[in-house]
């Protein structure tokens, strides 16, 4: 499955457990690179929370500034609690995206900020995790596009181990 593009960048990640997590969102909801910054998630790419593998086929790669790693033509999105910030609900997302997320324990930088094309939030009572913001995001995208909503997308969406089916009640 793929909506258009859709590439995620990742400020200085602590957790394995949590870049696992967002692998594993982007093999489910279309995304179709994660890049991150810093060093603490260099030296611990131990991916419990990826049940599916997803490191195996979707690049994750690890670079000095995220801003310049922006796919051709993507507009870049921070995603973060900033006044004057688009409430995701309203958000249109675009059709070749370059989602840019805060570390666990920090923030966005003022810079990336004050660089990116829109900044967006989570409306919420507190802050989330950060494989929990991930998976909003792409959830969010992937809700909002003209993504087929059927038998044949469940069927190909779930694992070997559901094979359930409603039946009408008469």
């Amino acid at each position: 499955m793929s909506i258009n593009t859709v590439s995620i960048g990742l400020i200085n990640p602590k957790s394995a457990t949590n870049v696992g997590a967002i692998l594993r969102a982007c093999g489910c909801f279309g995304g179709s690179s994660v890049f991150y910054t810093g060093q603490r998630f260099r030296y611990a790419k131990d991916f419990h929370s990826d049940t599916k593998n997803a490191h195996l086929h979707i690049p994750h790669i690890g670079v000095d500034d995220l801003l310049s790693m922006a796919p051709a033509g993507a507009s870049t999105i921070a995603i973060e609690l900033v006044e004057g910030a688009t409430p995701l609900p309203a958000y249109s997302h675009p059709e070749n995206a370059f989602y840019i997320f805060g570390p666990e324990d920090g923030s966005v930088s003022q810079t990336v900020i004050d660089d990116v094309d829109d900044v967006v939030y989570i409306p919420t009572a507190n802050s989330l995790n950060l494989a929990a913001t991930v998976n909003v995001v792409l959830y969010d995208r992937l809700a909002k596009s003209h993504y087929m909503h059927s038998d044949d997308a469940i069927k190909q969406s779930r694992d070997n181990n559901n094979n359930l089916r409603r039946t009408n009640k008469d």
